[in-house]
């Protein structure tokens, strides 16, 4: 929909020959851009409330600039660039100029624009089994922060030491949602499920030896876990349980 079709609706609207709900509609419906490598959503944030997110992996950083260039000209100020390397987004950086970035290191996260303002009915705690799990944790961390959350961090406490998670009961038991992440056997998404009162989004990651099979096991406890309340996003899929967590507690 270009600015003259949008003129036309709106004039449609002010003289009573289309309603506003239809005129909504309308927009909702409007067309992407096309710039040839990519068909760009611009209008996901009317319908869903956020902009499309772009997946870095597989695309270059030109391809990544020229994205996040034509989001911008259509007023998406807050982006997320997910699974992008140092250098690429070192280079979006240096293309893309006078918009504010960030770009997280353990996340393979480049941030653009400031993290919208907390909206949510609680917190989202995101709970880790170990260290090696915290590339996958914080993607899921930042992108609840993007989506106007407050987030809070509760990083190595796998079931190998059950203790250490035990000295934080009040803080799970008050969460509106929480994400567990943890490779290996994945366990901790079941003990936590068990203590927990709300939503567990279990995150299986491909950390551990070689009869883990890159998360395979983990995904299967965790699909197979007997606490109750326990959903289960893909393997390593940070992204989708941070999203997933954030409309939990904007319901």
């Amino acid at each position: 929909m270009d600015q003259r079709e949008i003129y036309h609706l709106l004039e449609n609207v002010k003289s009573g020959k289309v309603s506003i709900d239809q005129a909504v509609l309308k927009l909702k419906e409007a067309p992407y851009q096309d710039i040839g490598y990519a068909k760009i959503d611009t209008h996901r944030g009317l319908r869903q409330g956020i902009s499309e997110v772009i997946y870095g992996a597989g695309k270059t950083a030109d391809q990544i600039s020229g994205i996040v260039s034509k989001m911008l000209e259509h007023q998406q100020a807050h982006i997320m660039v997910t699974r992008i390397d140092p250098d690429k987004a070192e280079q979006v950086q240096k293309t893309v100029q006078n918009v504010p970035m960030h770009y997280h290191a353990l996340a393979n996260f480049l941030q653009i624009g400031g993290f919208l303002p907390d909206s949510g009915s609680g917190y989202i705690l995101i709970v880790t089994g170990g260290t090696s799990d915290l590339p996958v944790s914080e993607e899921a961390a930042l992108t609840a922060q993007m989506l106007g959350n407050d987030v809070r961090r509760l990083y190595d406490v796998g079931v190998s030491g059950l203790h250490r998670l035990l000295d934080h009961m009040d803080e799970i038991m008050s969460a509106r949602v929480i994400v567990a992440a943890a490779g290996m056997e994945g366990a901790l998404a079941s003990v936590v499920g068990g203590m927990a009162d709300c939503p567990v989004i279990a995150v299986p990651t491909s950390v551990g030896y070689g009869a883990s099979f890159g998360g395979l096991s983990a995904l299967l406890s965790m699909l197979n876990s007997c606490a109750s309340g326990v959903s289960v996003v893909n393997i390593d899929n940070g992204f989708g349980a941070g999203y997933l967590a954030s409309m939990i507690n904007h319901i």
